[in-house]
């Protein structure tokens, strides 16, 4: 089939990389503009669309996907279908009507839970045991089309989003081009999903990253895990931010009575930094203080000289 891809962050590579291995004929990528990045705020262009111009494929970045240009563009690609991978730009109906076989999305999730932009975060955060990947048809509804084919991943433990979204994104590819493989030969045929079992996952802010103390260790656990890479889980100390990564949940027995730490009650040991939280502590591994750079938790702790009884989260 003739297939024009749309995609943007490094996470749809993998399937950019494996469709452009497989039988079908990839004639161009779509992928959001170039973007302001780093310190000095300079136009870069998105993962996709350096891989994609090294693989000499043409390349449409419109602003929008309204756009009349875009869309007469695409119609001249005359693709059968647009596989898609975390574009991050809304595709009208204008688009979704010009490739025979539609716009068929990789999802993070296990659809119907966990519709949205932030898929793997919220299932972290949620607790969840197993998530996997979607692949179904693209609809106008917010990830409701009907279900191509799905795959199963464990969330482990120690898992954070990017560390889950990596392996996602990899066995994500394989379902991806197998999909299109049976959309070509006619053996798969989309079913509509069900209507119970939905939940959402809106992208997470800044605000949503924010370490709650008073939770149970294992929903801070979570919530530092679901939020990294991004946004970053964060506290403050001092009242100054500070940026939270994985921490390690310490067991019961690790403390005397007298030692009992209340919510966000820091404790330097000379093994370790503990937090108190609404159950049993928390150990932290590195941390960012504002306009430094990652540290270990015990080197911050020293630079810091804390006193008995401070806490985090003072503001």
């Amino acid at each position: 089939m003739r297939v024009v891809f749309a995609g943007t962050p490094q996470v749809a590579l993998p399937s950019l990389e494996a469709i452009a291995r497989s039988r079908h004929d990839l004639v161009a990528v779509i992928t959001r503009p170039d973007a302001p990045a780093g310190r000095g705020r300079r136009l870069e262009p998105s993962p996709v669309k350096v891989r994609a111009l090294e693989l000499g494929l043409a390349v449409l970045t419109p602003a929008s996907a309204r756009e009349p240009d875009f869309l007469e563009a695409l119609r001249e690609l005359e693709p059968d279908v647009c596989p898609v991978v975390a574009y991050g730009n809304l595709v009208p109906e204008s688009a979704l009507e010009i490739p025979r076989h539609g716009w068929v999305n990789l999802h993070f999730s296990l659809l119907p839970a966990w519709r949205g932009a932030a898929p793997v975060q919220h299932a972290i955060m949620a607790g969840d045991s197993v998530t996997g990947a979607t692949t179904f048809r693209l609809e106008r509804g917010l990830d409701t089309g009907p279900v191509y084919g799905v795959m199963t991943e464990r969330i482990r433990p120690t898992d954070t989003a990017g560390d889950l979204l990596d392996r996602l994104a990899e066995a994500g590819a394989g379902l991806l081009v197998a999909t299109l493989d049976g959309i070509e030969s006619g053996d798969l045929v989309a079913k509509p999903q069900p209507a119970d079992g939905v939940s959402l996952a809106p992208k997470l802010e800044v605000e949503d990253a924010r370490i709650v103390w008073n939770h149970p260790a294992v929903a801070v656990d979570r919530r530092v895990r679901g939020c990294t890479p991004a946004p970053g889980a964060w506290t403050t100390f001092r009242g100054e931010r500070l940026k939270v990564a994985p921490v390690t949940l310490a067991p019961p027995e690790g403390l005397p009575d007298e030692d009992r730490l209340s919510p966000g009650q820091l404790l330097v040991t000379k093994q370790a930094v503990l937090v108190g939280t609404g159950t049993t502590p928390v150990r932290l591994g590195t941390v960012q203080a504002h306009g430094r750079k990652p540290m270990p938790a015990a080197d911050w702790a020293r630079g810091m000289r804390i006193e008995p009884g401070e806490r985090l989260d003072d503001e």
